[in-house]
């Protein structure tokens, strides 16, 4: 990875159907360079998946939260993530040091379905403990950090 490299990441950062040819102007280099070297970051699990962001109001989920959930014992991981995984609202899941295990992020339509979430997932083998926060505006969300190669 190079000076090169991290500029094509950003380009793509900020719109992953970027030609290679606007990409090329961008960084001055050719577009055979930018493609070859696009292959070989999506081949070295670089770039891992190319994706949309949507407007989740727009798609109806009008709401957003953040769970901390706790587990009894560690014996439980496998099939709390398991769960996690299977539940089309929940968008992230981390697991952590601290208080809680877990913190997960989900969308959903209202509070009811959020509800709804919440007594599934406390009703989990092994779930202790959780506490849920509304989120009440997205003031920055990205999904990467490029390093900067002039810092």
């Amino acid at each position: 990875m190079d000076k090169m490299d991290y500029g094509i990441l950003k380009c793509l950062k900020l719109n992953a159907r970027n030609k290679a040819s606007d990409i090329s102007k961008e960084i001055h280099l050719s577009v055979s360079a930018v493609l070859e070297r696009i292959r070989k970051m999506e081949k070295n699990k670089v770039i891992k998946n190319y994706t949309i962001i949507v407007d989740q109001k727009k798609l109806g989920n009008d709401m957003t939260a953040l769970m901390e959930v706790s587990l009894e014992h560690p014996k439980f991981y496998d099939s709390f993530t398991t769960a996690i995984k299977n539940n089309n609202n929940i968008v992230s899941c981390y697991y952590l040091t601290g208080d809680f295990d877990f913190i997960i992020k989900i969308f959903c339509k209202s509070s009811d379905q959020l509800e709804k979430i919440h007594r599934g997932i406390k009703s989990l083998e092994g779930v202790s403990a959780t506490k849920t926060h509304f989120v009440l505006k997205d003031v920055k969300n990205i999904f990467c950090v490029i390093p900067d190669m002039d810092e």
